[in-house]
């Protein structure tokens, strides 16, 4: 029988841990062998996937590991749902749904600004990019990861207190590249909404073009929630990456978010939950 339905779901595929990757303290990245949607196209950098562990929670995570065998999301130990991640071995499953949203686009020579786990969300774009220049600041040492993976890349690294790389924060770094006219057509930045707010703003001051991923809460992943809303933009189908210029015409970046039952609260509020 023929329906004129055009209301949209996606079944979650269920995909064994091929193998775990442990980055940090409390980081890991989980590695699956599938193609994802069993297609051959790669996921564009950026993009994500809606993660299901069974009788927990479904979260969306930013693919951070793309090859022609394999991909994977990493995730960090902060809260119920990741905390239950983190305690799955090699050869347990998970249901993926995926992947979603419009990702980075690609244009050199570049510069990628990241903050704390943020680095994975602009992890698969930094490969594809050609010698980025990366500004990556966690609070401490302990924080960071993949140092190892981009060793032969030029990284300028903060802390704020100070255990490893420049005291301070990466906008601050950001500020010292900027006014030393190194030549740099294109900023990338994925981290703390406030972080990544400041970047936009530099980029404009600079007129440099920038692209962001934005954090919000998704139930669908494929625009019918509402609840990963910024102003009239919905994160998981227009973006999560968003241009500066868009960026800073919202009213709602770096200022409010959307809670799991859909509530607006300000980023403080949304990050304390």
């Amino acid at each position: 029988m023929e329906t004129n339905c055009s209301c949209k779901t996606d079944v979650p595929r269920v995909m064994t841990i091929h193998r775990i990757l442990e980055e940090g303290k409390g980081q890991c990245s989980f590695f699956f062998k599938s193609f994802l949607n069993g297609s051959n196209k790669p996921p564009q950098p950026g993009q994500f996937v809606m993660v299901w562990l069974p009788g927990v929670d479904e979260k969306p995570m930013a693919i951070s590991y793309s090859t022609d065998n394999e991909f994977a999301f990493t995730a960090q130990s902060v809260g119920p749902f990741t905390q239950a991640l983190t305690r799955l071995k090699r050869g347990d499953r998970l249901g993926i749904r995926g992947p979603y949203g419009k990702g980075f686009t690609i244009k050199n020579p570049a510069c990628v600004v990241a903050g704390g786990v943020g680095i994975a969300s602009v992890a698969t774009l930094i490969d594809q990019l050609q010698d980025p220049l990366i500004i990556y600041g966690t609070r401490s040492k302990a924080q960071l990861i993949y140092l190892q993976r981009y060793k032969k890349q030029e990284m300028l690294i903060t802390t704020d207190d100070g255990s490893h790389g420049k005291k301070g924060f990466t906008t601050d770094v950001l500020v010292e590249v900027l006014s030393s006219n190194k030549t740099i057509k294109m900023i990338y930045t994925c981290g703390p909404e406030i972080m990544m707010k400041k970047v936009v703003a530099l980029c404009m001051q600079y007129m440099i073009p920038c692209e962001a991923s934005l954090e919000r809460y998704m139930s669908c992943g494929f625009g019918v929630c509402g609840k990963c809303m910024v102003n009239d933009k919905i994160t998981c189908i227009d973006g999560p990456v968003f241009s500066g210029k868009v960026l800073s015409t919202l009213s709602e970046f770096g200022a409010t978010a959307r809670l799991k039952s859909g509530r607006k609260v300000s980023l403080a509020e949304h990050h304390k939950v």
